[in-house]
């Protein structure tokens, strides 16, 4: 792995996969070592986990890592019965992603700030009937495929939901706190 984390051994990257709703108040209880063997047997290398919360880090080609979270819903589906969305990015945009938070400010309680990350690129018109006041004091902008997020009231007290985010902006998103989105960078540079 280089120090960017772009590339692997043998023409592989470094990716991300972030699961959307797994080991959460005792349902879609999905053990790691049954996740890790998920990806292996999908032809990925290096798998590892962080957590129990559906945080995967892996290595692969690029064009395996595209069909990866297709591939791991349907793997899921099949081994455990439930449906779990998927969504990847690349050490590179993890690290882009982290750089580019415009609530991170010197001072910034990190743990007030979230991600969410969206598997597809919303529409502009979608995005332009997202509501700023949905949940004040709690805050968010809309980059590419993140939502940035600071919920000075906790995660628990917001409505900017991932219900809330998907339905408007026509996608599926999963997020993450601050802390877990620095280790998963770490772990995908390290």
């Amino acid at each position: 792995m280089t120090a960017s984390g772009a590339a692997g051994p043998a023409g592989c990257d470094v990716h991300v996969a972030l699961l959307r709703g797994i080991n959460v108040g005792g349902r879609h209880k999905l053990p790691m070592k049954s996740l890790v063997r998920l990806f292996d047997e999908t032809g990925c290398r290096h798998v590892r986990t962080y957590i129990q919360s559906g945080n995967v880090v892996f290595e692969a080609p690029p064009a395996l890592a595209r069909r990866i979270p297709a591939a791991i819903t349907r793997s899921i589906s099949e081994h455990f019965g439930f449906e779990i969305p998927v969504v990847t990015r690349s050490a590179d945009e993890l690290s882009q992603i982290v750089n580019a938070n415009p609530f991170q400010e010197p001072g910034t309680d990190e743990r007030v700030l979230h991600v969410a990350f969206l598997a597809d690129l919303p529409d502009a018109t979608r995005i332009a009937s997202l509501d700023p006041n949905r949940s004040s004091p709690d805050e968010f902008a809309v980059c590419g495929r993140e939502i940035y997020l600071r919920l000075p009231n906790g995660v628990a007290r917001t409505k900017l939901t991932n219900a809330y985010f998907d339905s408007r902006l026509a996608t599926t998103s999963t997020m993450r706190n601050w802390r877990t989105t620095l280790k998963l960078l770490a772990l995908a540079v390290g």
